[in-house]
C-alpha cells in the first residue's frame, strides 16, 4: 500500500458501467490516494486496515440545481394554496433580508444537510448578488464568496452558477427585491463574474435565469462567456406556461428556439425543468446534446407540471437531478420520482432502469456541473463515496438480486451512513464530522439571522 493511501472495504458497491450486469459488485476493496481513487477490486478479502463501509456504496451524488436560501421556506408556503407566482413573492421577501453573513450560515447548514443526504457536489444557481436596492457590496462578489465558503465548511464541492438576471420580464425593469439580482447589463454581469477566483473545491459556471430575465440581445453575451471558458451554462427553461406565452408574444418563438438562435444550447448547457415543451423544442435540446435537469419534488411542490423526460432522453439529452427549492433534500427521492411521475403521466411502468436513474444522480449530474471526473467509482476518478445502510425499516427484506432497485425505489436520505468527498470522510455513521449538529445549525440559521 502506497504511503498516504486509505483503503475502504464495501460490502456492496455500484460500479456502474465497470461492473457486470447492473454494475453491482460485492466485497469491493477501494484504494484512495489524495483525492482520487487509485484501485477498485471486487471480490476481495478485507485487509485489517481497511475502513468498513457496511451496506451499499454508491458514487457521491450530484445535486445539479439548488437555490440554497430557499431552504428557509420549507413548510412555510402551503397554507392557502396559491400558485408558483404567489410562492415567488414569499421567496422575494426572504431574499430581501439576507446578508453575506446570514447567507453563509444558512447555506453552510443547507449544504451540510446535503452532505448528510449523500451529496458530494452541488450546482448553486446563484442570483442574489447585491445589497438591498441593488447597491454593490464593497466586494461585489461577497454573496458569491459566502456560498463558496459555505460549501467548503460543509465539506462538499460546489459549482457556482453565477446567474445573469436583468429584467422582470420582456421590457419590464427589475423592481423591489429583484434589484438585488441585477448587474445592469450582461457585460457588467460578465465583468463581475469573471473577477471571482474559485478555490480548489469550487468551479465557476454561468446561468441565464430565464428568457424573461435576460433580454434576447444579451443572451449571447452570457453564452459566449461560458463558451470561452469551457464552463457550464445553466438556464431555467419553460417552467411555467406563462413564460412560454410571454416569449411567443415578445419574440414570436418558444424559449427553447430563442436560446438556440442565440447560441445558448449545446453539450455544456443544462436546461432546468424543461416542463412545457413542443416537439420541436425537444428535438432542438436533444440534437444539441443539451442536458436537462429535472427537480421533481420542487416541480410537484410548485405545481409546475410533469415534463417530457422520456422524450428528451430518447432525443439525446442527458438527464440530471436537483433539489432546486430544497423543500426536500433527497436525491434518491428525486431519482425515483423521475420514474414515478412519468408513470402518473403515461399510466405505464418501467421507463428507466434503477441504474439509469442512479447515473442521472451521479455521473451525468457531475458532468453537467463541470466535474466529468466525478460520479463513478473507478481509478482516476475523484474519490467520492456514499454508503447506504441496509438495516433500516425501509430496506428490511432486501435481496441481492434486486438491491439496486431497493436502493432507488425504497431508500431515503436517512439511510445514508457514510460519505467521503475527495478522499475525506465528511459523514461517519450518520453524523456530520465538521458541523456536528446540523439540525441545530439549520434552526439557528432559519429562525435567527435569515429573518432579520
Amino acid at each position: 500500500m502506497t504511503s498516504g493511501t486509505t483503503r475502504y472495504f464495501a460490502d456492496h458497491a455500484w460500479l456502474g458501467p465497470l461492473g457486470e450486469g447492473d454494475g453491482l459488485a460485492r466485497d469491493v476493496l477501494i484504494e484512495v490516494t489524495g483525492d482520487r481513487f487509485t484501485a477498485v477490486r471486487p471480490d476481495a478479502v478485507r485487509p485489517p486496515d481497511a475502513v468498513q463501509l457496511a451496506g451499499l456504496t454508491l458514487p457521491g451524488l450530484a445535486n445539479a440545481h439548488s437555490h440554497a436560501f430557499h431552504r428557509a421556506l420549507r413548510g412555510r408556503t402551503h397554507r392557502g394554496g396559491g400558485t408558483f407566482w404567489t410562492w415567488r413573492e414569499d421567496m422575494y421577501a426572504l431574499a430581501e433580508r439576507l446578508t453575506p453573513d446570514s447567507y453563509l450560515a444558512l447555506a453552510r447548514a443547507t449544504y451540510a444537510e446535503m452532505a448528510l443526504a449523500g451529496i458530494s457536489c452541488v450546482g448553486e444557481f446563484h442570483y442574489l448578488h447585491h445589497a438591498p436596492g441593488g447597491h454593490r457590496y464593497a466586494d461585489p462578489n461577497a454573496m458569491t464568496d459566502a456560498l463558496v465558503t459555505a460549501a467548503a465548511e460543509a465539506g462538499i464541492r460546489i459549482t457556482l452558477l453565477d446567474t445573469c438576471y436583468l429584467t422582470g420580464g420582456p421590457d419590464r425593469p427589475l423592481a423591489g427585491p429583484q434589484l438585488r439580482f441585477g448587474d445592469g447589463d450582461a457585460d457588467s454581469w460578465a465583468a463581475r463574474a469573471a473577477a471571482y477566483r474559485t478555490p480548489d473545491h469550487a468551479r465557476l459556471g454561468a446561468a441565464i435565469h430565464s428568457v424573461r430575465a435576460v433580454p434576447a440581445d444579451q443572451l449571447g453575451t452570457v453564452a459566449d462567456w461560458a463558451r470561452e471558458r469551457e464552463a457550464p451554462l445553466h438556464v431555467h427553461l419553460s417552467e411555467q406556461r406563462a413564460e412560454n406565452e410571454a416569449c411567443l408574444a415578445a419574440h414570436g418563438c418558444t424559449p427553447t428556439e430563442l436560446l438556440d438562435r442565440r447560441g445558448a444550447l449545446g453539450p455544456r448547457t443544462t436546461a432546468v425543468h424543461a416542463t412545457h415543451l413542443t416537439e420541436a423544442d425537444i428535438a432542438r435540446l436533444g440534437s444539441s446534446r443539451t442536458s436537462v435537469c429535472l427537480t421533481p419534488t420542487t416541480e410537484r411542490d410548485l405545481a409546475d407540471g410533469i415534463g417530457p423526460a422520456p422524450e428528451l432522453a430518447r432525443a439525446g439529452s442527458p438527464l440530471t437531478l436537483g433539489s432546486d427549492s430544497n423543500a426536500v433534500i433527497d436525491l434518491l427521492e428525486e431519482a425515483r420520482a423521475l420514474e414515478l411521475d412519468e408513470r402518473l403521466r403515461s399510466e405505464t411502468r418501467g421507463h428507466w432502469a434503477a441504474a439509469d436513474l442512479l447515473a442521472a444522480a451521479t455521473a451525468a449530474g457531475h458532468a453537467s456541473l463541470g466535474w466529468p471526473d466525478a460520479g463513478r467509482i473507478a481509478p482516476g476518478a475523484l474519490a467520492d463515496l456514499t454508503t447506504l445502510s441496509l438495516d433500516s425499516v425501509r430496506l428490511a427484506g432486501w435481496q441481492p438480486r434486486t438491491l439496486l432497485e431497493s436502493a432507488v425505489f425504497a431508500a431515503a436520505s436517512a439511510d445514508v451512513s457514510d460519505v467521503v468527498v475527495g478522499g475525506r470522510i465528511i459523514v461517519a455513521e450518520g453524523r456530520h464530522r465538521l458541523l456536528g449538529d446540523v439540525a441545530g445549525e439549520l434552526h439557528r440559521a432559519i429562525t435567527g439571522p435569515a429573518r432579520t
